[in-house]
Formats: structure tokens, C-alpha cells, sequence
């Protein structure tokens, strides 16, 4: 029985309650034939990132976010995602250039935060 459209919505929902749930290798699985149908699909990939991010999978994390951030390049969540991935991968310098553009493109205090602007040497030091 082919797949219909109604069946990769239905995919894409149950993965993001599967992601909620703290199964991400289960949301993986839906999401990969909602991409393999879907590859334009911006948000699928985007939720399947942060699942791999939330399996430890880094470097598929990181590719998905980077793809993400190639459609959507003022996608503030993206950055600091991909950020967190770098940060986990003991990437600090790349990290931190993302957690800075997460922060100008939306200045949500978590971003601000971990953008650490004020953590920057003056030239006093």
C-alpha cells in the first residue's frame, strides 16, 4: 500500500510526540520516510535533527541543522542548535559563532546567554 501524504503528517506528529517523549531513535525512524518522500520538507528535518541530537547521533545532527540552515539561514533556533552540537562535539570556537548569530537574529535570553557577548576581554584587560 503506497504511502499518501495524510501518512507523512501522521509520521511527522507521532515523531514529535516520540521526541517529547525521549524516544528519538523511534522518531528518527518515522521521519526518515517522511525525508525520503518529503526532502524539501525544511521542519521534518529540523525535528529529525534535534532527534539525533537528542540520541548523541552528532554528526547527523549536525549535517540536518547545517542543510536547515542552508534553506533557512536567519533560523535562529537552527544556529543555536547547531551550536549546542558543536558545543557537545568540543567545537567551542564554531559554537560560539552560532550561539552569536542565534542571538542577533532573536534575542532570546537563552541565546543571549549563551552568546556570552559580555564575556569578551576589554581592552582594559
Amino acid at each position: 500500500m503506497p504511502e499518501s501524504p495524510e501518512t507523512h503528517v501522521i509520521d511527522y506528529r507521532a515523531a514529535e510526540q516520540l521526541l517529547a517523549a525521549r524516544d528519538p531513535r523511534g522518531a528518527v525512524k518515522l521521519l526518515d520516510s517522511v525525508i525520503a518522500a518529503h526532502p524539501e520538507n525544511t521542519a521534518a528535518r529540523l525535528l529529525r535533527a534535534r532527534a539525533f541530537f537528542a540520541a548523541a547521533q552528532l554528526r547527523p545532527a549536525e549535517l540536518e541543522f547545517e542543510l536547515v540552515l542552508e534553506r533557512e539561514p536567519d533560523n535562529a533556533f537552527a544556529h543555536f542548535a547547531l551550536a549546542r552540537t558543536y558545543e557537545r562535539s568540543g567545537r567551542p570556537e564554531q559554537a560560539k559563532r552560532h550561539f552569536r548569530l542565534a542571538a542577533a537574529l532573536d534575542p532570546k535570553p537563552e541565546y543571549m546567554k549563551a552568546a556570552q557577548f559580555d564575556a569578551e576581554p576589554s581592552a582594559d584587560d
